[in-house]
C-alpha cells in the first residue's frame, strides 16, 4: 500500500490507502466478494471495488464498482473514481 500511495503522490493530501490484509474491514463493511468471476480466477474472499465518503466519523456514501458478470468492477469502475464520488458527494 505504502508503495502504491507513492506512486499516486497521495502524500499530504486527504486521501488515504489502508490496507485490509486479514479482510476485517472487508467483511464488516460487507463489502467480500461472493461471486466466482472469470473461471480461471477465484476471488471469493477479495474486497468488492468500493469508495466511502465520511465526514467525522459519519459514512454520507458508499459507491461499489460491480456488474454481474464483473464481480470486481474492473469493466466499469467509474462509480469509485473521483468524478464519480464527487457526484455523489454534490447529490447528497
Amino acid at each position: 500500500m505504502q508503495a502504491w500511495a507513492k506512486d499516486q503522490g497521495i502524500k499530504g493530501s486527504m486521501v488515504s490507502f489502508v490496507a485490509d490484509p486479514a479482510g476485517e474491514l472487508t467483511k464488516a463493511l460487507d463489502q467480500e466478494m461472493t461471486h466466482f468471476g472469470p473461471p480461471t480466477v477465484g476471488i471469493i474472499g477479495r474486497c468488492k471495488r468500493f469508495a466511502i465518503h465520511a465526514v467525522n466519523g459519519v459514512i454520507k456514501t458508499v459507491r461499489v464498482s460491480e456488474g454481474e458478470d464483473d464481480p470486481a468492477g474492473d469493466a466499469d469502475p467509474s462509480l469509485t473514481l473521483a468524478e464519480g464520488m464527487l457526484e455523489a458527494i454534490a447529490a447528497e
